[in-house]
């Protein structure tokens, strides 16, 4: 896969899999533009990486600026990674209505703010990809899951919505829906676990890779499932 000459922004930059993604995107040729909400970097950025620290992707005019930002700097934006995102466990008896709500705001509502602040340096670059991360468990939610499922649901409704909204402008929409991620605090969490059959993020990555590429050209509006042996 050859991603030489293409600028991605990846939103949650900082966390396992958005370090991940910017390694084999970087690795295939690309030049990686990280969207983090820590101010400074982790130092594990890939070599020619564009760093943009403390940005809250909730708040619109903050992203607006960021994609403002990468274009001044790279010249180009062709394809935004939507990484960003968190996780709560947590029943409905006896829960908090801000789990929603923090739900909602770190996995939907930083894709579609995001998106919107890159739709305009897209389309004026005559097209470009978007890749959200769902998640395998929004199609069944378990107990406890609620208020992330819905959340990531929303994210592959967003996904097929945008698809359709721009199939015949240029831009690829897809979501890859991983099942259990191999991280540190997953394996925390989790100790009894088979870690083998979890999915590395590398491999989540370059299903990525593909996705932002142009062998991918004829992709758009899929909910691809990245499961591993789950």
């Amino acid at each position: 896969m050859n991603l030489t000459g293409k600028v991605l922004a990846i939103t949650g930059s900082d966390g396992v899999l958005g370090q991940s993604t910017a390694s084999v995107l970087s690795g295939h040729g690309a030049r990686v533009a990280l969207l983090a909400h820590a101010k400074t970097p982790s130092g594990a950025e890939p070599a020619g990486a564009l760093h943009y620290g403390g940005i809250d992707l909730t708040m619109e005019d903050a992203a607006r600026g960021v994609m403002d930002r990468i274009v001044k700097d790279a010249g180009r934006l062709d394809g935004l990674i939507n990484v960003a995102g968190g996780f709560r466990w947590e029943k409905l008896e006896g829960g908090a209505l801000d789990v929603w709500d923090a739900m909602y705001r770190l996995n939907l509502r930083t894709a579609v703010v995001s998106c919107q602040a890159a739709l305009p340096h897209l389309l004026r670059a005559g097209g470009g990809r978007i890749v959200n991360v769902g998640a395998m468990g929004a199609a069944k939610a378990a107990a406890g899951m609620g208020a992330y499922a819905a959340s990531k649901a929303g994210v592959a409704k967003l996904t097929e919505a945008l698809a359709d909204e721009l199939k015949d402008r240029g831009i690829t929409v897809n979501a890859i829906l991983p099942s259990t991620l191999d991280t540190p605090r997953n394996r925390l969490d989790m100790p009894t676990a088979d870690f083998s059959r979890w999915v590395a993020p590398a491999a989540a990555a370059e299903v990525i890779a593909f996705l932002v590429s142009d062998a991918a050209r004829a992709v758009t509006g899929a909910l691809i499932p990245v499961a591993g042996r789950v």
